[in-house]
């Protein structure tokens, strides 16, 4: 089963207590996924239409204990499931207790004034529109919106929380998303999904440790080789130095460096510099060192023109 299954599975037991909650859910199944059919004789039949079992339980539990109404349920082919409510008098109350008729996209303002009606509002959004990855695989967590009006209004919503979400079109889909990875967890934590938000937070937290250790190790190694380098051309200047004129003409200072890291090729400035009498800093080291490159640099020119 697919993270995104998993969370939808866990939300399937997750509905609020009070009725206007579970009302505010209701209609964010109805608005991804219900249609209001007129019939001849002037009645309206409500229909919920969805690929996915676990939104068809959702609708059915949801009507049963908002409304106590019990829909009828359809299936068609493999995975089309079809839910309606035929009674004359069972649509009315459930296109009044929605407000269907106060709003051309279905979701009032009136049914998620409440922080927790807006927490169950989004999360019958997710269930019946939503996705998200695995988290090994990345960070994405979209909603399908259906039109750019209730794309705005779901992104209005996200904001109450204090996350950011943003909307883009694709494919003649207005998608509401969110890619940054603490403020999936921040979703998850809103809609609910607590199980899902610890096994996601889990696997985010590895990940950057990791990328955290992995960045360290590849600072240090930059670091070792920097220094290895460095270390390899003052050897090299030092060697020169000595082979071409000899240490004799060197000032004491310079002399005692060069002798030193000679003999020490593979310790740090900081230690070559505890080992002269008095001790010397290590930028003082890196000063010595650097008058020592220019002077093999100098020697190197004059061989040059000669």
């Amino acid at each position: 089963m697919s993270f995104a299954g998993k969370v939808k599975d866990e939300l399937l037991a997750q509905t609020g207590k009070p009725k206007h909650c579970q009302i505010a859910e209701l209609a964010a199944l109805f608005a991804c996924t219900g249609q209001v059919i007129l019939e001849e004789e002037g009645n309206y039949i409500v229909k919920f239409a969805t690929e996915n079992l676990t939104v068809l339980k959702k609708c059915y539990i949801v009507c049963k204990k908002a409304l106590h109404i019990v829909p009828d349920i359809s299936i068609r082919g493999h995975h089309q499931y079809l839910l309606y409510v035929l009674d004359e008098e069972d649509s009315a109350a459930f296109l009044k207790a929605i407000l269907f008729f106060d709003s051309a996209v279905h979701v009032p303002d009136k049914l998620i004034e409440k922080q927790c009606c807006k927490r169950a509002f989004l999360r019958g959004i997710f269930l019946a529109c939503g996705s998200v990855t695995d988290p090994h695989s990345g960070y994405h967590l979209e909603l399908a919106a259906g039109n750019r009006d209730r794309a705005v209004r779901i992104q209005e919503i996200i904001g109450v929380f204090g996350l950011e979400a943003k909307i883009i079109e694709r494919k003649n889909l207005v998608i509401v998303y969110i890619k940054e990875g603490a403020a999936i967890v921040d979703f998850l934590n809103i809609i609910g999904a607590h199980i899902a938000l610890m096994e996601y937070e889990n696997v985010r937290i590895l990940k950057e440790m990791r990328n955290s250790i992995n960045r360290q190790v590849n600072c240090e190694t930059a670091n070792i080789r920097k220094t290895v380098s460095a270390a390899s051309r003052q050897m090299e200047d030092i060697r020169y130095i000595h082979d071409v004129s000899g240490f004799g003409n060197l000032p004491e200072n310079l002399s005692r460096i060069a002798r030193l890291r000679l003999e020490n090729p593979e310790v740090s400035l900081k230690e070559l510099g505890e080992m002269l009498d008095p001790p010397l800093g290590k930028s003082g080291v890196n000063h010595r060192l650097r008058k020592l490159s220019r002077l093999a640099q100098d020697l190197r020119k004059k061989n040059t023109e000669i």
